[in-house]
């Protein structure tokens, strides 16, 4: 029997090949390859369950444009068409929105702001030799501040940022003013830390400091009811999405691949 067998689904064979393509597309531990495989096995059965449903119900397709130069194709015409079809979805009223808001206005807030200096040991993390030799750099600096912040902006004379001549300062930030690598990194830190081992972006080897943190304030229900609104709607239609599947896979004869969560 072959480790990772064709799928079979309604007598069309999905071949491993395919699968094997689709895998490159699905996150899972290096040491655990086969995820990555039942993922893509799943994706691809779901794929040819709806394609079978929209051509046995006749559905036509009609690509639409998702953005500047990019299209649908003909399948993923197809499968939007077959769910307008046969998904309906109950509207959300106003009172499952305030309801919603009710189990935690605070989590509905303005955006935070940091107020951050950073020493940068700037690499091109493409190359591995450079990159060794600007870690070492930046676990150097680390060593000597030894976790004083106060000696912060005395290290990052040796930043090669422009900021060091403001010792690292960088000002306020807000989400999505700097690249995720280093978004992240703030976003674990407490007011007054700094990052205990170098993270890497893309322009190299960062040791941050988050001088201050000014949390967002919480909104008031009439400036998020459309952004709640918006996510139950979302919800809703996931919801029904899966049950779609469900009833079409529960009918089906599928052979190779399980629709059951991974």
């Amino acid at each position: 029997m072959a480790l990772f067998p064709d799928v079979v689904v309604n007598g069309e064979t999905i071949p491993s090949a395919a699968i094997a393509a689709e895998a490159q597309n699905h996150a899972a531990p290096k040491d655990k390859p086969g995820i990555a495989w039942r993922k893509a096995a799943q994706a691809l059965t779901i794929r040819a369950l709806l394609l079978q449903e929209a051509r046995r119900r006749g559905v036509l397709a009609d690509p639409e444009e998702l953005a500047p130069g990019r299209v649908e194709t003909e399948d993923e015409a197809l499968i939007r068409a077959l769910l307008d079809e046969a998904l309906t979805i109950a509207p959300v009223s106003d009172a499952d929105v305030r309801a919603e808001w009710a189990k935690g206005p605070e989590r509905f807030r303005s955006a935070p702001l940091w107020d951050v200096s950073h020493i940068l040991c700037a690499c091109d993390p493409r190359d591995d030799a450079e990159s060794a030799v600007a870690e070492a750099r930046a676990k150097a600096v680390l060593a000597r501040l030894d976790g004083d912040a106060k000696g912060f902006a005395s290290a990052a004379r040796e930043s090669d940022c422009g900021s060091k001549g403001q010792g690292g300062h960088l000002g306020q930030l807000g989400p999505g003013d700097t690249v995720p690598e280093f978004e992240a990194a703030l976003r674990s830190l407490s007011e007054g830390a700094m990052t205990p081992a170098p993270i890497l972006s893309r322009h190299g080897w960062h040791i941050i400091r988050l001088n201050a943190i000014a949390p967002g304030q919480v909104l008031p229900f009439d400036g998020v009811r459309p952004i709640i609104a918006q996510a139950l709607e979302k919800a809703a239609w996931a919801r029904a999405s899966r049950a779609f599947v469900e009833t079409l896979a529960e009918r089906a004869q599928i052979t190779g691949a399980s629709l059951a969560p991974i």
